[in-house]
């Protein structure tokens, strides 16, 4: 089975009015997940935007293609492969434990 990829957004920061544009984002809080079956992994943070005179502009009241705008810019902006090397290995190791908690079981009686 393949790990599925996705961003999460969970927070945008705005300028009310910036260049004569009105809610122009400068902050955008995010969570990337990769899930596999019953394990999941996550990455999250947050990346700053700067808004210049002459670049594209797309209204937050057109969520469909504001969400698809943002996730490019979050996709431009960040290092994917790695954090989905990190993801992947992440529930690698879920599956396949290399340590464990051990219990003192001696300090049980005591408690």
């Amino acid at each position: 089975m393949a790990i599925t990829y996705k961003f999460k957004i969970n927070q945008m920061d705005a300028d009310v009015s910036f260049e004569g544009k009105s809610d122009v984002i400068n902050t955008v809080h995010w969570v990337y997940s990769g899930t596999e079956g019953e394990y999941t992994s996550s990455n999250f943070g947050a990346e700053s935007f700067t808004y210049k005179s002459g670049d594209s502009f797309v209204p937050y009241e057109d969520s469909e293609a504001f969400e698809k705008v943002v996730i490019g810019w979050l996709e431009s902006s960040l290092d994917i492969d790695s954090m989905k090397a990190n993801i992947s290995e992440d529930i690698k190791i879920q599956k396949d434990p290399v340590t464990k908690d051990l219990k003192f079981t001696w300090q049980l009686d005591n408690i």
